[in-house]
């Protein structure tokens, strides 16, 4: 059972990613209270807003997938699901990072919640120290 809920909650987390998604393709009108600009404190000055979004909505999409397939992998007991979500974790990570658009205003509709999740999925894979045996 518990494997089961660890599971799960992976694959919540994952697909949470499509949100940013939703919001870098413009599929839903946009209004402050609901997070992510589709501006990045250090990619937009780079690429421009347009080509931001554009690079986001395929990173967020593979993040998503990246959290499903490790929480299936929890739910079969695959032996590669420790691999694959310490990867799933840090890109997650990385991404929200870098796609931050630098303000501290609605941090958590920005993805606060889902970098600290991730993180804390890094640090439990790391204190696990790979013992798959756990779930």
């Amino acid at each position: 059972m518990f494997r089961f809920l660890i599971g799960l909650f992976i694959i919540l987390h994952g697909l949470v990613h499509l949100w940013y998604f939703t919001l870098s393709q413009r599929l839903v009108e946009f209004k402050p209270e609901m997070g992510w600009t589709g501006k990045s404190w250090i990619l937009s000055k780079l690429l421009g807003d347009s080509n931001t979004r554009s690079l986001a909505s395929a990173l967020f999409v593979l993040a998503a997938i990246a959290f499903v397939i490790s929480g299936v992998g929890i739910f079969v007991r695959a032996e590669w699901w420790w691999p694959m979500l310490l990867g799933s974790a840090i890109f997650s990570c990385v991404i929200l990072f870098l796609l931050w658009d630098g303000s501290m205003q609605l941090i958590v509709q920005k993805g606060l919640i889902g970098f600290l999740i991730s993180l804390g999925i890094l640090l439990v894979l790391l204190l696990l120290k790979r013992s798959s045996t756990v779930f």
